[in-house]
């Protein structure tokens, strides 16, 4: 009884932002496929988030550097799986959301570091100055740099999310005179890397139920977890012809995968770069770049603006 009590309790504080049940299942689903895992895994998903949600949520703290801030808005822009991601974590910090300001917001930083030391889940949104000892970025009174060592070492996981956090994105672009690099690069900490400008955050939640689960994260070369960047964008891309794929056309559809007019000559960074982009879209699933007839400029590659510009010229 007690168990129905804490997931009615779950659904209703969905409710109160807006998702239904019905989308909270239908968004379970997109996160196993999201995953890599068997749509008859999903139950195990719902149960791992509702269970995540009745008791004590793990704490995060999240940290913004060099950025637009877009990595925030792409979850917090996505309701209901923004909703999903605040109903499961507990985010103890993060300047965009936070009432607190100035003082106030510096002492409850210091204090959630101090009191879930060695627990939080550390997420950093943007890229850390490191030349002329970090003072191309500033936090109160404090360079990006010696934020970053100071809190980042005492987090039970630390997430890079975004191109910024995980490479140095676009403050890290030729000739970089801060010399802005991602969290691992800057500091010497290991990351999971969510690249992406912005990344999808179905693969934030994705990361956060598996992080939950305490399930190994396979990474690759360059720290993204696999079940999100194993495949090009090129791969699985509806405007490739995939007349004998049936796997392809079950999943798009027959339309789509008769399209077969592939941007590559427009310039489309598909076939080099690695991101679930077909699969988990955006918005809410509706779209990608690709699918609304724009050239990849693969955003989710590191040194992407020096390497894949001018981003409509053929490689």
């Amino acid at each position: 009884m007690e168990k129905k009590h804490e997931n009615h309790e779950f659904y209703e504080n969905l409710e109160k932002k807006g998702v239904s049940r019905r989308s909270f299942l239908k968004y379970c689903t997109a996160l196993t496929a999201s995953m890599g895992l068997s749509i008859s895994c999903t139950a195990q998903v719902v149960k791992a988030i509702e269970t995540a949600a009745s008791g004590p949520r793990p704490p995060v703290i999240w940290l913004h550097f060099a950025e637009c801030t877009g990595c925030s808005e792409a979850f917090l822009r996505t309701p209901n799986v923004g909703a999903i991601i605040l109903e499961t974590i507990s985010v103890e910090y993060h300047e965009t959301i936070m009432a607190a300001a100035g003082h106030q917001a510096e002492k409850s930083l210091h204090d959630a570091v101090e009191k879930y030391k060695g627990k939080f889940v550390c997420v950093v949104e943007g890229s850390i100055a490191t030349k002329y000892n970090g003072s191309y970025g500033k936090v109160a009174d404090k360079t990006f740099l010696e934020i970053a060592k100071s809190i980042i070492p005492k987090a039970a996981v630390t997430i890079a999310l975004g191109t910024c956090a995980a490479y140095g994105g676009i403050p890290a672009a030729d000739p970089n005179p801060g010399g802005y690099k991602g969290v691992k690069d800057a500091i010497g900490i290991d990351t999971v890397n969510l690249p992406g400008c912005p990344p999808n955050p179905l693969n934030l939640l994705s990361t956060i139920v598996k992080y939950l689960n305490k399930e190994k994260i396979e990474l690759d070369e360059e720290g993204r977890p696999l079940f999100a960047y194993a495949d090009t964008v090129h791969d699985r891309c509806p405007r490739l012809p995939h007349f004998e794929n049936d796997e392809f056309v079950e999943e798009f559809g027959s339309k789509e995968a008769e399209m077969g007019y592939c941007l590559y000559k427009m310039g489309c960074r598909g076939p080099e770069t690695y991101n679930n982009c077909p699969t988990a879209k955006f918005n809410d699933g509706t779209s990608f770049p690709i699918q609304a007839g724009h050239p990849c400029i693969g955003c989710s590659e590191p040194g992407f603006w020096d390497n894949m510009t001018p981003f409509y010229e053929e490689s």
